[in-house]
């Protein structure tokens, strides 16, 4: 592995590793802000944003898009929309499993023992977002191998992190966090499935 490379990854960990840290520092006073500046309209929306927003949604337009793909017979996009649909399930199975082993309260369940270990019960399931993380495996891989449609896909899994925590059903480090297992998910599957001049340069080629 080249020096720089290695100098890009720990940059990246590090600003991760501070991200995250500030997302739980941040837990109770974006929760609190949030309770203070609710809006009946603006929650509505959110809501049907978090009920479209999860897995089925992104997985069903991926299989949409896989199937156009292949039927055009355009190896590369059908290669792409394969690992989006991978990496979301990654994601998926990782973070239903770190949810089950941690049991967080989500911010509307009224209880001073937040982390509770191992529970079954969905009201603790709050860490990490299985929304977010779905939908960050799921554009980071676009983004990935097509820089430009991915940067305008960005605001989908943003919206739905917002969403998320509109609805008092995750806290700001669960949003965080979940983006950077569907990022890890998403550069996983891009390293194994997707050509290595494709996810690498891409990014920076022009024209």
């Amino acid at each position: 592995m080249k020096r720089s490379t290695v100098f890009y990854w720990l940059i990246g960990i590090v600003i991760t590793a501070l991200a995250i840290a500030l997302a739980f520092y941040c837990d109770a006073a974006v929760r609190d802000f949030i309770v203070l500046h609710q809006n009946r309209a603006l929650r509505k929306l959110m809501q049907a944003v978090s009920r479209f927003g999860d897995w089925p949604a992104h997985a069903c337009i991926g299989l949409v898009l896989l199937a156009l793909a292949w039927w055009c017979g355009d190896k590369k996009w059908t290669r792409i929309f394969l690992s989006m649909l991978i990496a979301l399930a990654i994601a998926g199975v990782v973070g239903r499993g770190i949810k089950i082993a941690t049991g967080r309260a989500r911010p509307s369940v009224k209880t001073e023992e937040i982390w509770s270990g191992p529970h079954s019960g969905s009201k603790f399931h709050a860490f990490p977002s299985g929304h977010v993380a779905a939908s960050t495996a799921f554009f980071a891989v676009l983004f990935l191998a097509n820089w430009r449609i991915g940067v305008a896909c960005l605001p989908i899994p943003l919206l739905i992190g917002f969403s998320r925590m509109y609805v008092a059903a995750h806290y700001l480090s669960d949003v965080v966090c979940a983006a950077v297992l569907g990022v890890l998910s998403a550069l996983l599957v891009a390293r194994v499935l997707l050509p290595q001049n494709e996810h690498r340069t891409s990014i920076w080629r022009r024209g």
